[in-house]
């Protein structure tokens, strides 16, 4: 006789569930940590100084999730019995609609030849990140089963259809595929290696938390860069002349920004994510015809990222920034471009840190530790790297941040150090999506070895 498992729901529908408050409530957090950090006195002053403002747009949203102030997702139980599902919608439109109007709006005055004369580090610091990511799964495995044997057992779950596979090995590829590459490769090594969709959502538990603990510390790290370089003894030069020239043709062009200015710049914007998701749309719709047409296995799932629209609408609206700067429309960051595309990259921020609660870091430890263990991994790989090569603090963050947070993320990073070098945020994030899939089966190989040593 099988036995019946009976999976008690909770109630965790959070204070504020309405998206206008929720977007309103995250606004009002953002103006005071942009408030309290240019006080040039006093204790607020002292507290900048070691926290960055970039950090607590990341934390603050995080808190108020945690404290069930709001949430990104919640389940509402009715008197009836009745489980209904509520998600927020800020992150879709964040990244969606206010991700690529700040990519276009900060590329208008990039410098790409300086940006290419940054030289070969930011691609080694980008490659030392995914072979951390390949050897920290399997070296996790291994040292999280020495302590703690049952967390890497297969659990027996009921109801697994044919073909669904509870190995944690399994499960583990997604978290691969994810942090090398993005959500379409998360997604093909679902396919690849078949893990039971039932058991799936502890995996993203874990690519959630620990994905965004690191981009925390590495956010954190951004206050302190100028002594991190210095210890890295990193020859910054090239990244402070990109940044030198950028400022000076921005002083050069400088102008009280008119209604008219602004309307433009929303024009390029907004109309700019337009073409993107409508470029995106027919060319996600076509390479899916292309990648359903491969035989299954995995070259197959090596394409499967190119069916992502996500993925094209970041491609197209870089391509459309660079073109615009080699145009007039360049001389809009003299009304203010870059700075109000960080407002849009502020929101997205915030946006990330509400998806974020501390307190389920303790719901599945076994899993989070071998998250940790292997994020530590990749952080300690980049760190040595980055000391031999003497690599400045920004190639190091940005590089691992293209293949921890993909798209979505890498150019928060980048902006942080200075706007017109999230261009290079993106375009190692795109490199990440091209060998994710391939890096991750890698790594799952690997995986599968240390998991039955």
């Amino acid at each position: 006789m099988q036995d019946t498992v009976i999976e008690v729901l909770k109630d965790t529908t959070p204070l504020f569930t309405s998206d206008t408050i929720v977007f309103g409530l995250l606004m009002v957090c953002l103006g005071l940590i942009f408030y309290t950090s240019n006080k040039n006195t006093g204790p607020w002053s002292k507290f900048y100084k070691v926290v960055p403002a970039l950090f607590m747009a990341y934390m603050i949203p995080a808190f108020l999730t945690t404290t069930g102030l709001i949430s990104p997702e919640w389940l509402t139980i009715k008197e009836s019995g009745e489980a209904i599902k509520g998600s927020s919608n800020l992150y879709y439109m964040s990244s969606r609609y206010l991700l690529p109007a700040a990519l276009v709006l900060m590329t208008l005055s990039i410098d790409l030849k300086g940006v290419f004369n940054l030289g070969p580090k930011a691609l080694i610091m980008f490659i030392t990140g995914t072979i951390g990511i390949i050897i920290g799964g399997p070296i996790a495995i291994l040292i999280i089963s020495a302590i703690s044997p049952e967390t890497l057992a297969t659990p027996i779950f009921p109801a697994a259809g044919v073909g669904e596979f509870n190995d944690v090995w399994r499960g583990l590829s997604t978290l691969a595929g994810s942090w090398i590459g993005g959500g379409a490769n998360q997604t093909a090594m679902l396919e690849v290696y078949q893990y039971n969709q039932k058991l799936y959502g502890g995996m993203v538990f874990v690519d959630i938390v620990v994905a965004n603990i690191w981009m925390a510390i590495i956010l954190l790290g951004i206050g302190k860069s100028a002594k991190i370089d210095k210890w890295l003894k990193a020859d910054t030069s090239a990244i402070e002349s990109l940044k030198e020239k950028m400022s000076t043709y921005a002083k050069k062009v400088e102008r009280n920004p008119s209604l008219t200015d602004l309307m433009i710049l929303a024009a390029i914007a907004f109309g700019t994510v337009s073409f993107a998701h409508f470029g995106a749309g027919y060319l996600s719709a076509f390479f899916e015809n292309f990648v359903n047409s491969l035989d299954a296995g995995i070259t197959k799932n090596m394409f499967t990222f190119l069916s992502s629209s996500f993925f094209w609408m970041i491609t197209i609206t870089t391509i459309i920034g660079i073109i615009l700067s080699f145009t007039k429309a360049r001389s809009y960051e003299g009304a203010g471009a870059s700075k109000l595309g960080s407002v849009f990259i502020y929101v997205l921020v915030a946006s990330i840190g509400m998806k974020m609660d501390l307190m389920l870091i303790f719901d599945n430890l076994g899993l989070v530790a071998i998250g940790v263990v292997w994020m530590i991994i990749h952080a300690g790989l980049l760190i040595l790297v980055a000391k031999l090569i003497k690599a400045p603090y920004f190639f190091l963050a940005v590089g691992s941040q293209a293949n921890v947070g993909g798209a979505a993320s890498a150019p928060i990073v980048a902006s942080a150090f200075h706007p017109s070098l999230a261009t290079v945020g993106v375009l190692l994030a795109v490199f990440g999506y091209a060998v994710g899939t391939i890096g991750a089966i890698l790594c799952t190989v690997l995986m599968q070895l240390a998991s039955v040593s």
